[in-house]
């Protein structure tokens, strides 16, 4: 499975950002999917999930109200839609794919997931 993710740009504080995740080699309507962010010197963390069959989306607590996974299945396409940005905001963001079901105990752990996009920066001017 490849994941190409896309959107990434520099942004003023309030601004708003549609991140894209492609994926080929797999469609992602039998995907677990998500969104991490790694911000500079600091370690990767959640942002958000999306389960492949109905159920909850589940956000990162910095990021509720402000940020919206979707997915459209027919494009293989996931998106993050990251509204009035923060400069705490400012990262590379990945996302990531799980084959079938998720482990929702472990839906915000790095290791449920199988494949990785390359990554896409998001800058935030204050």
């Amino acid at each position: 499975v490849q994941l190409q993710a896309s959107g990434g740009g520099l942004v003023q504080a309030g601004d708003s950002l549609r991140l894209s995740c492609a994926a080929s080699g797999r469609t992602i309507s039998t995907s677990t999917m998500a969104w991490f962010r790694q911000a500079p010197g600091k370690e990767r963390e959640f942002v958000a999930y999306s389960p492949y069959r109905g159920g909850n989306l589940y956000y990162a607590d910095s990021v509720k109200g402000r940020f919206t996974i979707s997915r459209d299945n027919a494009k293989n396409t996931v998106y993050l839609q990251m509204n009035n940005l923060k400069a705490e905001d400012t990262a590379v963001y990945y996302c990531a794919a799980r084959e079938g079901r998720p482990i929702l105990s472990a839906l915000r752990s790095q290791t449920m997931y199988h494949y990785w996009g390359q990554g896409t920066l998001v800058t935030v001017s204050s």
